[in-house]
């Protein structure tokens, strides 16, 4: 179970490193608002699943 929960955790981290590129200047510039979403996407599908299992977890389910 360890390793699921470390899974959700990189792929939070997935997600800021997506909204953190620096694209500027390079030939991947005009898809700069796909990865933001993408981004933004990824940290909250990953963060509410960590939520939800956390509660589960608590619950005893």
């Amino acid at each position: 179970m360890d390793r699921f929960i470390l899974l959700l955790v990189a792929g939070i981290l997935s997600g800021f490193a997506l909204l953190r590129a620096p694209l500027n200047g390079t030939f991947l510039e005009s898809v700069a608002p796909v990865t933001d979403i993408i981004g933004i996407l990824a940290i909250l599908v990953f963060s509410l699943f960590l939520i939800y299992k956390g509660i589960m977890a608590m619950l005893g389910k």
